[in-house]
């Protein structure tokens, strides 16, 4: 398989147009209402999110991961949300847990395409460069994947498309 780097822009017609078994997002354990791409999965799911977090079931604690239907509100069979703890926690050993969870969760479903947003990257608490690093150093063979489609902002595409390819060249292939 062949690691095909794709972006979209947080905008729910973006969203909505991304072909994709599963969406993947992360929310803050201490930020109500949620932002970022579960902002958006919020909004088009009538507030579940935000109800699953008022009842307590949904709380975005550290290692906390959920996934609810996406159908027939959304064009995923899944959505995935990580928990990423208190936002004054965070750093990049809760990243690379996050990643390394994700990439976990996404083999164990044997999703081949799926939509995420990286952690730490829906308010901007982790830089762009950063993300595509850390996104290098934790996901599991991530140059093997299928297809992988980032939530990001065009400014935000390049520093982390740059850092990939940057690894892809330093990496030796598996069975090359």
């Amino acid at each position: 398989m062949t690691f095909e780097l794709k972006f979209i822009a947080p905008d729910l017609r973006d969203i909505d147009a991304a072909s994709a078994e599963v969406i993947a997002c992360t929310i803050w354990e201490d930020q109500r209402p949620m932002l970022g791409l579960a902002g958006l999965l919020d909004w088009r799911l009538a507030g579940r999110l935000s109800d699953l977090a008022r009842s307590g079931f949904l709380r975005g604690t550290r290692n906390e991961v959920l996934m609810v239907p996406g159908r027939p509100r959304l064009p995923f069979e899944k959505v995935l949300l990580f928990g990423l703890g208190s936002h004054a926690a965070f750093d990049d050993g809760v990243a690379r847990e996050v990643l390394e969870r994700l990439s976990n969760v996404l083999d164990g479903l044997r999703v081949k395409r799926a939509v995420i947003e990286l952690p730490g990257r829906n308010d901007g608490t982790l830089g762009a460069e950063r993300a595509g690093e850390l996104l290098m150093e934790c996901a599991a063979d991530p140059l093997d994947r299928e297809a992988w489609t980032f939530v990001e902002t065009e400014e935000a595409e390049r520093p982390i498309r740059k850092r990939v390819q940057q690894e892809r060249h330093r990496r030796p292939r598996a069975g090359a």
